[in-house]
């Protein structure tokens, strides 16, 4: 079975006008609830799905004919499963056309409950914009129900799993991609009506509590690109990562990256952003380092659109230039 990857490049933005920014601190997502990283992440007042997306992923299962079977089931172990690209279909199945309604529907609920529930529609409209949702593609690995399993989904700026906690240590089931381009390809540096823009604002707004010799540790050149699998590859140690380590931030500034991270998370479902949070606290949350890349900027409006989190194993590589990309990584250990 071949990987299909579609292009979605690098390139230059479009140059914009300085914009205000920062007019208001109020954090977007979680934070505004938020009781602090060590307490955990507050539970989403709106009702939970039904049916957990693992479920619904085993009933998947049992629908899929034959011929289904032979385009999007695989070994558990098989390679595929860990690829990772920013437009790209796992198989060549698409939703919208290789299976009935029904099942359609169930991978839509399964996509869902991967998110929270003030964010799923969100996300789906994201990838209609760019895409289509019906032109995203999934596969299977192992047998939901009997052992290890992992449902994924692709797309152009999507790949999300569900695995059911199959895949030890990893948050999300391994590594995820988002992305959006909203008013255009290149998108000017207010990058109007991008979904994952607040973001930015959230980081940006970590990056204005910094001091002089702060800023200067965490403004570095240059980012580390995208290049599929290694953008997310894991580094295990806090020797030679960039940026300013989240040590050597004062107690108000750390609590405000605490909740940055808690944003940073808010369009997924709060069991994932547990896992995530906890695995980040086990490797040691002062141990993350914090980058931001002034050569990537679009408008050299000192609003960073390019910016990462980064641990010994985690890394979340936000590229605003010419439009959102975010790759995400989060384990117990590289």
């Amino acid at each position: 079975m071949s990987v299909q990857k579609g292009s979605c490049p690098d390139g230059g933005g479009a140059h914009g006008t300085r914009r205000k920014f920062m007019k208001s601190t109020a954090s977007v997502g979680l934070a505004a609830a938020s009781s602090g990283l060590l307490t955990g992440i507050p539970a989403i007042a709106k009702d939970a799905p039904t049916a957990k997306p693992e479920t619904l992923v085993q009933q998947l299962f049992g629908t899929l004919n034959d011929q289904q079977r032979k385009q999007i089931v695989f070994p558990f172990d098989h390679q595929l499963r860990s690829t990772i690209d920013n437009n790209w279909h796992i198989t060549e199945a698409r939703l919208g056309r290789d299976f009935n309604k029904d099942q359609q529907d169930l991978i839509r609920q399964i996509f869902n409950g991967l998110h929270s529930p003030e964010w799923a529609e969100k996300v789906v409209a994201q990838i209609d914009h760019d895409g289509g949702f019906d032109d995203s593609s999934i596969a299977l690995f192992g047998e939901p129900g009997s052992g290890k399993f992992e449902f994924v989904l692709t797309g152009r700026h999507v790949t999300r799993r569900c695995d059911g906690d199959s895949v030890a240590g990893a948050a999300f089931g391994g590594p995820i991609f988002y992305g959006h381009a909203a008013e255009s390809f290149h998108e000017s540096a207010e990058h109007t009506g991008n979904v994952y823009w607040y973001q930015a604002k959230r980081a940006n707004e970590l990056f204005q509590a910094l001091d002089g010799k702060q800023r200067a540790l965490a403004l570095l050149a240059k980012s580390r690109g995208e290049h599929g699998n290694k953008t997310v590859k894991l580094r295990g140690n806090t020797s030679d990562l960039d940026g300013i380590p989240v040590s050597e931030l004062s107690a108000d500034q750390k609590g405000l990256a605490e909740k940055v991270m808690e944003d940073l998370l808010a369009p997924f479902r709060e069991e994932d952003r547990r896992e995530s949070m906890n695995l980040i606290v086990k490797n040691g949350f002062d141990n993350l380092h914090l980058s931001y890349y002034k050569d990537e900027n679009i408008g050299n409006d000192e609003v960073w659109d390019v910016w990462q989190v980064e641990g010994p194993a985690m890394v979340w590589y936000f590229r605003g230039k010419p439009h959102v990309h975010t790759w995400v990584h989060i384990c117990e250990s590289a």
